[in-house]
């Protein structure tokens, strides 16, 4: 079902909260892809290196990199490339993209606000995630992208990133800043101006002049800026996006994508379907007749825990089934971590199982 579902998207964007193995989804369903012919690129931002670590590389880097399947017994007919995004590096590359010239690319990135806010200008994260998918689509190297998210209760900030980044530039504020008069006039009176002085003699910083230079060079990028939020904005709504809530049947995990689902909804982006990970299966079968009265009632016991799992997670699944309809794929708990190739091509299998 994960394929045909998949059939025609450039974009995937694994949300869902932490710690429901979204990270690995994101990779397997890059791999499962990859075997069938494409060229795919996972990109996570999660600093752990789970990601890397289970793809068999010591590190990724803010490109994306090759990764090698053949050692692994993994035979793919298209390419399967990864990336841990660097959200501080990918705003640096906008800065430099749209800067009108050297002088002013090199002025910003040189001044001391700029390296302290750009993180936050950028939306954090969330912005500079979009904005390197943006770069990614644009270039045609690969045809499949998958996005590995924060955690979802960071959904409407992930959702609004675009639109957060354009209140910011046409923002009554910032305008403020970037009128003629600018430091030097009318918005800063005597008792700030005399403020400003004491720390550039105390710190040594002109922080009054470096506000000034800051402003001044991002005043020529504000519409490239804005022009580049709309374009963002626009790949999320696109058809050739599509969104995967990853989820596990536990309560807090499934209230969470529930939430997120609604708010996909509320914002128009095209839910693509659900996966539910970690499942607990129930036992079936009689015990072996020769494990001993003690050994028995201990078995007999963690039978019974698992069962009682095994109910909770079902009860779940329904619930999840009733908000958001039935899962695209199924994912059982599995005996150990997923930490390698071996692990993703098993969670591949159940993805991409009919």
């Amino acid at each position: 079902m994960l394929t045909s579902l998949l059939a025609g998207k450039r974009i995937v964007i694994c949300a869902g909260s932490g710690g429901v193995g979204k990270t690995t989804t994101a990779a397997a369903v890059a791999m499962g892809m990859a075997e069938r012919g494409l060229r795919v690129a996972v990109v996570t931002i999660d600093p752990a290196r789970r990601l890397a670590n289970s793809l068999g590389l010591q590190e990724l880097g803010n490109e994306p990199r090759l990764v090698d399947l053949t050692p692994h017994g993994i035979e793919a007919r298209g390419e399967l490339w990864a990336m841990m995004l660097d959200a501080k590096r990918t705003f640096d590359e906008l800065i430099e993209r749209l800067a009108p010239d050297e002088r002013t690319r090199d002025e910003v990135l040189a001044n001391r606000i700029y390296q302290q806010l750009s993180s936050a200008v950028a939306g954090s994260q969330e912005f500079t995630a979009i904005a390197k998918l943006y770069e990614l689509d644009q270039d045609r190297r690969f045809d499949l992208l998958v996005l590995d998210t924060p955690p979802s209760r960071n959904a409407l900030d992930f959702l609004d990133a675009p639109d957060r980044l354009t209140r910011f530039f046409q923002g009554r504020a910032l305008r403020l800043f970037l009128r003629p008069a600018g430091f030097g006039g009318k918005i800063l009176g005597r008792g700030t101006g005399v403020v400003f002085s004491v720390l550039q003699r105390v710190t040594g910083v002109d922080l009054l002049r470096d506000l000034s230079v800051f402003f001044r060079s991002l005043g020529g990028m504000v519409d490239g800026f804005t022009d580049r939020a709309r374009r963002v904005g626009a790949l999320l709504e696109d058809p050739a996006t599509t969104f995967l809530i990853v989820t596990a049947p536990r309560h807090d995990p499934v209230e969470e994508a529930i939430f997120f689902h609604r708010k996909l909804r509320a914002a128009g982006m095209p839910f693509g379907g659900l996966v539910v990970n970690r499942l607990h299966v129930a036992p079936h079968g009689p015990l072996p007749p020769d494990l001993g009265a003690a050994l028995t009632a201990r078995v007999e016991a963690a039978l019974e825990d698992l069962s009682a799992l095994a109910e909770r997670d079902a009860a779940n699944v329904e619930r999840l089934r009733a908000a958001l309809g039935d899962p695209a794929a199924v994912v059982p708990e599995l005996d150990d971590d997923v930490h390698d190739v071996q692990g993703l091509a098993l969670v591949r299998e159940h993805l991409f199982a009919d």
